[in-house]
């Protein structure tokens, strides 16, 4: 795992026994872990094992934790690589199983974070439609309309196929609007696709 100039000297002033000692170091590395899964919490640098700290070295203690930590479980980081990382920045081998054990223990959650920050779009797997005739509505006046009850059934690629439905009506004229729009997308993707 590559880190960056910023991440490395983060971690070294972490590492650093006269800045962290093992009670605060754990304190902060629990901290860390939690602002990261509770975003909306406290600060968690408010940790009274951290007054001590000077507020500067332990924010940028924090940003590069935090950035190692993600970059970790981006790559699905084991445990020699996360000890290789660690040690090279000169952490000793209790600091080293002491981050890995609440590595390990936050893994999954911060997994399910990563994967909810999704950039693909849901896309369509089936389509199915209904047609109904409202002769009332709610205020008991006659409306006599059909409508159209369309529901498609997407499928998210980037959230394990997790699969959902769009449901929504409309009537005749807005169905024809709506298939002409489509019609004209699948015409401007097939002239991109011969490009």
């Amino acid at each position: 795992m590559e880190l960056s100039e910023s991440v490395a000297k983060g971690l070294q002033s972490l590492a650093d026994p006269g800045c962290f000692d093992l009670r605060s170091f754990t304190a902060f590395t629990e901290a860390a872990f939690d602002s990261l899964l509770s975003p909306g919490t406290d600060s968690a640098l408010d940790h009274p094992e951290l007054k001590n700290i000077d507020q500067a070295l332990l924010k940028h203690c924090h940003v590069a934790a935090t950035t190692f930590i993600l970059e970790g479980v981006k790559q699905n980081a084991d445990k020699s690589t996360i000890s290789s990382c660690l040690e090279d920045v000169k952490f000793d081998s209790e600091r080293v199983d002491a981050f890995y054990t609440s590595y390990q223990k936050n893994k999954r959650n911060l997994e399910s974070l990563l994967s909810s920050i999704d950039r693909c779009p849901p896309h369509i797997t089936d389509a199915s439609w209904r047609l109904e005739y409202c002769i009332k509505n709610g205020h008991v006046h006659k409306v006599n309309q059909p409508s159209f009850l369309i529901s498609l059934n997407t499928e998210n690629g980037g959230n394990e196929g997790a699969s959902s439905a769009v449901d929504f009506s409309c009537t005749l004229e807005q169905l024809q609007d709506f298939v002409g729009k489509m019609k004209d997308a699948a015409k401007s993707m097939e002239r991109a696709t011969q490009l």
